[in-house]
């Protein structure tokens, strides 16, 4: 199995060009399938049948695990599968007719306006890291990429003439994000002033980079955006800021189909759950302004 495995591996980084947190994820995923499955005393995998993968989705509901977390860890099975079915290794698929756990529906978080103006206007300017974190939250909300997208970029991919960047998001598909002036002047200072102290006379074509001069990761930005949502008194994840800026450009009248394209979501389904955000928002402003919907008193001849 672990032959089997590593050649899967190294199939989803050449061939599909799938991002390195994705494969990050399907490794630890079918690990812990294959921890499961030894010690099931399977040592094959033409061994491991529905009735196995079953056993396996019951043990993660026991232990605790979220439903989301169970339909990624079934979905690495099935693209794993798959994969085997293709090398011709096995005929059937034992994964191919697992139903994955009905997820519960959640409305995504997200920042008022004001919530968001002041999030991004917190760093301290003085400082080069500052100036790289007002042009990075600047983005982030500006742009709603995904962090994979944001840590990735280049120097290159970069048009400030034009408020345009090209980035790479899922299944290594380009395509070009716009940006406001306010995030263009964020990401111009940034570049002409603190990226070039940071960088010292290091050289590197990454567009965010940390104090030694080497790209940002993703840890790292996450860290930031903690730091800085205690202004708000609010958790904030870089997610977070994807779903601001969907639900603030729905909210001022963008079409779905745009914001389907300035996301880079595959399917016009992802987008819209933010529809039903800025449909439970209409909600309560209703419920709040007006007087009927409070239950006050008026005429009503």
């Amino acid at each position: 199995m672990q032959e089997v495995f590593g050649k899967y591996i190294a199939y989803l980084e050449a061939e599909r060009n799938v991002s390195v947190y994705t494969v990050r994820n399907y490794r630890n995923d079918l690990l812990e399938f294959f921890g499961f499955v030894s010690g099931k005393g399977i040592d094959t995998l033409k061994d491991v049948n529905k009735l196995t993968l079953r056993s396996y989705l019951a043990q993660l509901m026991e232990q605790g695990y979220a439903k989301s977390s169970i339909a990624r860890k079934l979905s690495a099975i099935r693209s794993f599968y798959r994969y085997l079915m293709r090398e011709e290794m096995i005929s059937a698929s034992p994964a191919a007719t697992t139903v994955s756990p009905k997820l519960d529906k959640r409305l995504p978080v997200f920042l008022t306006v004001e919530e968001a103006k002041r999030l991004v206007e917190s760093p301290d300017l003085s400082r080069p890291q500052g100036q790289r974190d007002r042009a990075l939250l600047e983005l982030l909300y500006a742009a709603g990429l995904r962090v994979s997208e944001l840590v990735n970029i280049n120097m290159e991919q970069v048009n400030l003439a034009s408020n345009e960047i090209r980035v790479w998001g899922k299944g290594a598909k380009e395509r070009v994000v716009l940006i406001g002036d306010q995030a263009a002047r964020a990401l111009d200072s940034y570049i002409s002033k603190g990226r070039r102290e940071l960088l010292g006379a290091k050289k590197n074509n990454a567009l965010f980079v940390n104090r030694y001069g080497g790209r940002l990761p993703a840890r790292t930005v996450q860290k930031i955006l903690k730091k800085y949502s205690r202004n708000i008194n609010k958790k904030v994840h870089p997610h977070i800021l994807r779903h601001t800026f969907a639900t603030h450009l729905l909210d001022g009248g963008a079409d779905l189909k745009v914001v389907q394209e300035l996301l880079g979501h595959a399917d016009l389904s992802s987008t819209q759950i933010y529809t039903h955000v800025t449909q439970s928002q209409a909600r309560k402003i209703y419920l709040a302004a007006h007087p009927m919907a409070r239950g006050e008193s008026g005429n009503r001849e």
